[in-house]
């Protein structure tokens, strides 16, 4: 792998340039798929930093295939927590 491979595109799994673009090409598959097979997205960001850069790799290596086909979604950084934790003074 070249130093461009090695470049990290999703910080929050890890998942560098070179293995996005692989596992693209081998399975052909949409930004979707992609995301599920290398965890790409699934972060604590939610695809915030990585998705534009995904898409743009699924696009290089499908032209065949549109950003619109399958979407990613963004998934808001946030915690459940109780009422009373929010009400609580200090």
């Amino acid at each position: 792998m070249t130093n461009f491979e090695n470049m990290v595109i999703c910080r929050c799994e890890e998942v560098t340039y070179g293995q996005l673009l692989s596992t693209a090409a081998e399975h052909k598959c949409t930004a979707r798929e992609l995301k599920l097979r290398t965890r790409a997205g699934m972060g604590f960001c939610g695809g915030r930093t990585c998705r534009v850069s995904v898409d743009k790799i699924i696009e290089s290596v499908s032209p065949d295939i549109t950003p619109g086909d399958i979407p990613l979604k963004y998934q808001p950084p946030v915690r459940p927590v109780t009422f009373g934790t929010v009400g609580e003074k200090k």
